[in-house]
């Protein structure tokens, strides 16, 4: 749960940027939502992959 946890973090992180572009036109915080989605696309393919992992051990 842990790693559900770095999620929702970094999701929580981007809410005044996502805020700052879409409802106020803030460039800068269009990048910084682009970085933080960047990030959350890592983090997901790191989880898939963990999650595979532990569950292609078990089921030998």
């Amino acid at each position: 749960m842990n790693r559900f946890a770095e999620v929702r973090d970094l999701i929580m992180s981007l809410e005044g940027d996502f805020d700052k572009f879409y409802d106020k036109g803030n460039q800068a915080a269009g990048t910084r939502v682009r970085g933080g989605m960047q990030q959350l696309k890592t983090l997901a393919q790191e989880i898939r992959t963990q999650v595979q992992d532990i569950k292609n051990s078990t089921e030998a």
